[in-house]
C-alpha cells in the first residue's frame, strides 16, 4: 500500500517526526561507555509513553523476524547494522552504535536512525558514518514532486559506491504513514529516471546503510539482529521526509542547538 497524506496528516507527521528527532538526540547524548542497551530501551520507552505515543517496534512481527520485536528501539553495535534487539550488554569505549527509532503519534508514524561512536572514535568508523550521512543528504536532495524513485536510490548509491562500499539491496528505505513500513521500497542503489513518480503528501523513510567490507548479512540467534557476514563495522543513517508541492521537508531532524 502506498499512502498519500492529506495536508492535515502531514502536519501530524511533523509532530511525530519532531518527537523521533528529539528522542534520538536525547538517547545519543546519554550513551557512553558503560551504558547498557537495556537502559537505552528503557529511556526510549519512558520518553515515548510520556509523549502519549507508541513504539512501532514492540509488537512488530514481520515475516523476516522471529516473533514480536518486543522492545522500543533498535540498538545495533559494531558489526550489527539493522534490527539490533536490545540485550544485557554494556557499551565499551570506541563502540560504534546505531539507534533506530520509529514512533506512532496521533495515527502517523515517523522513523529515523543515527550512528555514532561512544568514547574514543576510530577514523575508519567516523568515515563509515560520514558516508551514510552524506548518502542520506544526497537522497534528500533528490526528492521533489518531479523526481522518480530511481533518482533517489541512484543518489544514495552514487555516494556509497563512490566511497568504495558494496551495497545490499535486501533492506532499504520505505514508504511510511499510518504504519511504519509501507510501499514503495527505496533500495540504496538504483537507476535515475526509473520507478514511480513522487507526489506531494508521500512520506518516505530514507536509510542508507553500509558494511565496511561486505554486502552480506547474517542473522543472530535472536532472529532479529542483522550483522555483517565478516564481522566488520557498520553504519546506518535515516530520516523520514515528506514530498511537498515545491520540494522536500525533513521531518525527523534533531532539535536545533
Amino acid at each position: 500500500m502506498i499512502e498519500i497524506l492529506a495536508p492535515s496528516e502531514v502536519d501530524r507527521a511533523r509532530r511525530t517526526g519532531a518527537l523521533v528527532g528529539r528522542i534520538l538526540a536525547t538517547l545519543r547524548e546519554r550513551c557512553g561507555p558503560g551504558t547498557n542497551l537495556l537502559e537505552i530501551d528503557g529511556w526510549a520507552k519512558a520518553m515515548i509513553e510520556d509523549a502519549g505515543a507508541l513504539s512501532c517496534y514492540v509488537d512488530y512481527e514481520p515475516s523476516f523476524g522471529r516473533g514480536p520485536f518486543g522492545h522500543h528501539v533498535c540498538t545495533s553495535v559494531n558489526d550489527a547494522v539493522l534490527h539490533g534487539r536490545p540485550r544485557d550488554q554494556e557499551l565499551a569505549d570506541g563502540d560504534l552504535v546505531t539507534l533506530d527509532l520509529a514512533v506512532l503519534l496521533r495515527g502517523v508514524a515517523a522513523d529515523a536512525a543515527v550512528s555514532f561512536v561512544v568514547g574514543t572514535p576510530a577514523p575508519d568508523d567516523l568515515a563509515l558514518v560520514d558516508t551514510t550521512e552524506r548518502a542520506l543528504a544526497a537522497a534528500v536532495g533528490a526528492v521533489s514532486p518531479d523526481a522518480r524513485l530511481g533518482d533517489v536510490s541512484h543518489a544514495i548509491g552514487q555516494v556509497l559506491t563512490g566511497d568504495g562500499y558494496t551495497v545490499n539491496t535486501d533492506f532499504g528505505g520505505h514508504g511510511i504513514g499510518s504504519t511504519m513500513h509501507q510501499d514503495p521500497h527505496v533500495p540504496n542503489l538504483g537507476r535515475p529516471g526509473r520507478g514511480m513518480r513522487l507526489r506531494p503528501g508521500l512520506l518516505l523513510a530514507l536509510e542508507p546503510w553500509v558494511m565496511a567490507d561486505t554486502d552480506r548479512l547474517v542473522t543472530d540467534a535472536d532472529g532479529w539482529t542483522l550483522r555483517s557476514a565478516t564481522g566488520c563495522r557498520t553504519a546506518h543513517s535515516e530520516h523520514t521526509v515528506a514530498v511537498t508541492e515545491d520540494g522536500v521537508e525533513v521531518l525527523t531532524l534533531p532539535p536545533a542547538a
